[in-house]
């Protein structure tokens, strides 16, 4: 049900010193086509625990190669693993490309694009700028990359090229803690910020797509200054892959809510099969099948990918977060099984109708 591929590191490349770039050859090279902007999947087990975790492509569609680049972070078991121990050769087990952090291309259009990328943020931004600026000739890029210091920042001599090759059409401007001759280009990225550069270096009323990908705190605050300044909602395009704030205090609060109540009859169709169990109404739909033994499909259990979309067919659901399905297919009944709880005491979900 997950469609996980063997993929063989055919290279690894280390952008800044904890941060690696991998280059991918898949068996079903078909199957890992991709658009740009969107991310892959990988399963890898340590200590008997199986850890999924999302990473971003960074090519652009003409690149001729998969790669994602991924960022070493303190505590984290797959980023580590990827940084110390993964060498050339070996195989990984990897979900076909997924996400919707892009837009159409339109070759024939002159359209203005910003981005906003904090730290590694910048990897699916990347993948996007080099496809745009070489499918839609006409068009223009702006991107706005933060890091706390120079050291720090992945992909600089590539984004340094990238400018020189696109000279008039790709702008970057490089955000840092510390270190910049420019007070308007030193410190943290919030609305102060935002509304600076707005005034000074970028037409907002101008743009027609913007992209963020980085820290909640610093994309909200970007959104935000965006809408103030002219943009609306759709234009605006989000890529989270940890969990909101607001995403586990509702969780929190479900689980406090469930206390005492009774508990829901479950069935779950996947592939065809029909199982039904109860299950507590503090507990999500997606945990709920995995604990009792179902290959539920899943990748972030985070609300920001659609893999665990499903369909109630019997019952109501209350889905705490959703940052991956459209208002219209929330209308037809899907919703995100790791973000959804009972809130009847008879539920059918199903796997197989998308």
């Amino acid at each position: 049900m997950s469609q996980f591929h063997h993929v063989t590191v055919t290279d690894i490349h280390h952008t800044i010193r904890d941060a690696v770039v991998l280059t991918l050859e898949p068996e079903n090279a078909e199957a890992f086509a991709f658009t740009q902007g969107q991310y892959l999947t990988f399963k890898q087990d340590f200590d008997g625990t199986e850890l999924r975790r999302n990473y971003s492509i960074c090519a652009g569609l003409d690149d001729g190669k998969l790669q994602v680049g991924i960022k070493r972070v303190d505590g984290g078991a797959f980023s580590t693993f990827a940084n110390t121990e993964l060498k050339v050769g070996d195989t990984l087990h990897v979900m076909p490309p997924q996400g919707n952090f892009f837009t159409a291309l339109e070759p024939d259009r002159a359209k203005n694009y910003l981005g906003f990328a904090g730290g590694s943020g910048v990897t699916p931004v990347l993948s996007i700028l080099k496809t745009v600026l070489k499918r839609e000739p006409l068009s223009t890029f702006t991107l706005v990359y933060a890091n706390r210091a120079v050291n720090t920042i992945m992909f600089r001599e590539e984004l340094e090229d990238l400018k020189n090759q696109y000279m008039g059409r790709l702008t970057i401007i490089h955000m840092l803690e510390s270190g910049q001759d420019i007070d308007l280009f030193t410190g943290r990225v919030d609305q102060d910020k935002c509304k600076a550069l707005f005034k000074q270096w970028i037409d907002v009323k101008s743009i027609d797509t913007a992209f963020i990908c980085g820290p909640e705190p610093m994309m909200l605050a970007i959104a935000e200054s965006l809408k103030t300044h002219g943009l609306e909602a759709d234009q605006i395009k989000f890529e989270l892959f940890s969990e909101s704030q607001q995403g586990q205090l509702a969780k929190q609060e479900m689980a406090k809510r469930s206390e005492g109540q009774k508990g829901t009859e479950l069935t779950v169709i996947i592939e065809g099969a029909q199982r039904t169990f109860e299950m507590p109404k503090g507990q999500s739909v997606l945990d709920a099948a995995l604990a009792n033994g179902q290959d539920a499909p899943f990748a972030c259990k985070a609300g920001v990918c659609s893999t665990c979309m499903c369909k109630v067919v019997e019952g109501e659901v209350e889905m705490i977060s959703n940052h991956a399905l459209e208002d219209y297919e929330v209308e037809r009944g899907y919703v995100l099984s790791c973000q959804s709880y009972p809130l009847t005491d008879k539920l059918i979900i199903d796997y197989d109708t998308h």
